[in-house]
């Protein structure tokens, strides 16, 4: 019973800590700050919609190396009646060509690190006009 206020304290300062990122988000209004990364493909349809695209693309991205590196499966894929080669540099990075501009927008803004560099060269930085 003499440790009361102790323990009482303690677990407020844990809550306190424990939810800090959240109320700091709130109460700063960065919670609803999204990147909005610099789409060079206007005019011209993705592989999919950009919702999907958000959400998939790296489990879409993961099964096109499965199929084609594990699987020897080089075979295009057909989407909405438009054939797309199973290729990170030859489809994806085509349209997408500013890495910095493109990828790394979401990644750094999520703090994740994709290995698609591990294995492909970085791609040379164009500079095209954004929409």
């Amino acid at each position: 019973m003499h440790d009361r206020m102790k323990i009482l304290g303690g677990v407020v300062l844990f809550i306190a800590i424990a939810s800090f990122p959240v109320w700091y988000a709130r109460t700063t209004g960065k919670a609803t700050i999204v990147p909005e990364p610099k789409l060079v493909n206007a005019g011209k349809e993705c592989v999919n919609t950009k919702e999907y695209m958000r959400e998939y693309h790296m489990t879409m991205l993961n099964e096109w190396r499965d199929e084609v590196v594990r699987d020897g499966r080089r075979l295009p894929v057909t989407i909405a009646g438009v054939e797309y080669q199973k290729s990170l540099t030859g489809t994806c990075m085509k349209c997408h060509a500013n890495k910095t501009d493109f990828c790394d927008t979401c990644h750094n803004y999520l703090g994740v690190s994709p290995a698609c560099w591990d294995c492909h060269n970085f791609p040379k930085e164009q500079k095209h006009e954004t929409r």
